[in-house]
């Protein structure tokens, strides 16, 4: 709201102080009264007038201010916005590059340890054939039979080295030639139970627990975090 300043006019008493007035001194005076009262309410009007248009430019620039400093702030996220998402796209692909590149080298370690594990068992085998009486005992030991009657069948050339280094350890079983079987494998009969006592799924067996602690596992990890 605009503010008027009121005139403040002389007193009347100086008015009538003066000697010298005219005779149509009432008739002048009220004419001055009345445009000193019009300039007085003019001049109050204008510097109102002035005073609330200053302080409301004023106000209205602190809000212009305020408004363009929020939309600056507002555009500058939207721009920084726009440039993570590449960004953020980009680290989700290594990671899950990373996370295939790991499965991938837990299931060469797998399949590194079962080449490796074979190799020992070839050689373990050729060195010392017996070890694979020794599976016969283990087996028999799991099975609900006597040891009599129990035929053992190996591989034919497993069975020679068994003869040749350890030939005490062959007479103590019925000992017999099966081609069919691969090298180091044993299969026994045994008060009419059949059961493998080689060393292939014992390896798988093995194996199969290796490759849960290093690759399962990490599966089941991955399918949690996702």
């Amino acid at each position: 709201m605009n503010k008027l300043r009121p005139h403040r006019f002389p007193p009347l008493a100086q008015l009538h102080a003066r000697r010298d007035l005219p005779a149509n001194a009432p008739a002048q005076l009220q004419a001055s009264l009345a445009q000193g009262f019009q300039e007085g309410l003019a001049k109050g009007y204008e510097e109102g007038h002035a005073s609330g248009s200053q302080a409301g430019s004023e106000a209205a620039q602190a809000m212009g201010r305020e408004q363009g400093l929020a939309q600056g702030r507002r555009e500058m996220q939207e721009y920084f916005q726009g440039l993570a998402q590449p960004v953020d796209a980009l680290l989700a692909e290594l990671s899950q590059l990373q996370t295939e590149l790991q499965a991938a080298a837990r299931r060469e370690v797998v399949a590194l340890v079962e080449k490796v594990a074979r190799q020992v068992i070839r050689c373990e085998l050729t060195l010392q054939p017996a070890q694979l009486l020794a599976l016969v005992d283990e087996t028999l030991a799991s099975m609900p039979v006597t040891r009599e009657g129990v035929e053992v069948y190996l591989n034919p050339e497993d069975l020679r080295r068994i003869q040749d280094l350890a030939p005490e350890r062959a007479e103590a079983w019925t000992l017999l030639p099966d081609p069919a079987l691969a090298s180091g494998e044993c299969r026994l009969l045994a008060g009419g139970r059949e059961a493998d006592a080689g060393c292939a799924q014992r390896l798988a067996a093995c194996m199969a627990q290796v490759k849960s602690q290093l690759v399962d596992s990490d599966m089941d990890a991955q399918e949690e975090r996702a």
